[in-house]
């Protein structure tokens, strides 16, 4: 099946590898591929060496994307992250892949909403397909199976607080 998790509250990722970690319990191997993310000290990245039978592959700089402005270096990272999830998909090595941020990536202009749409449509029904991120196109939440909205309705960042590790990253 296909999953999206997206909306403007905390939780998107936490919820997919959630569902990670439920189906490495259950024998599955799991593959993250983080769009737009690059940073290595992330708890997941840590972690995720300690987890048998799931892989984690950043596409993106350690420093934010500029919507307006992504830098070349953002959109071919991102290009590449696709690259990789495309054959990942096709290798039946993975029964469950996440394409964490994805749905970022389509919004700022880092790749095209046609390419992801069509990876969906091809997906093999072997592999459980979950798509993060906040601005999820109607297109994608109308080919997937499940979608969850996150909603903000409190934040500790509206009053000033910065990303906790541990919480946050």
């Amino acid at each position: 099946m296909i999953q999206v998790y997206t909306g403007n509250g905390k939780g998107k990722t936490t919820a997919a590898i959630g569902q990670a970690i439920r189906a490495i319990g259950n024998n599955f191997k799991v593959l993250m591929i983080q769009f737009m993310k690059g940073d290595k000290t992330y708890g997941e990245i840590i972690a995720a060496k300690n987890i048998p039978n799931f892989e984690i592959k950043q596409f993106g700089l350690s420093t934010f994307v500029k919507k307006s402005e992504p830098s070349p270096t953002d959109i071919k990272l991102a290009q590449e992250g696709l690259a990789f999830a495309r054959k990942a998909l096709q290798d039946n090595t993975y029964q469950m892949i996440i394409l964490d941020e994805i749905n970022v990536a389509i919004d700022y202009g880092l790749i095209k909403l046609s390419e992801v749409v069509e990876i969906v449509k091809n997906c093999p029904k072997s592999v459980e397909l979950i798509l993060t991120g906040r601005y999820a196109p109607k297109e994608l939440i109308d080919l997937a199976d499940l979608v969850s909205e996150i909603k903000e309705i409190k934040h500790p960042y509206t009053k000033g607080y910065v990303s906790r590790e541990g919480i946050d990253y």
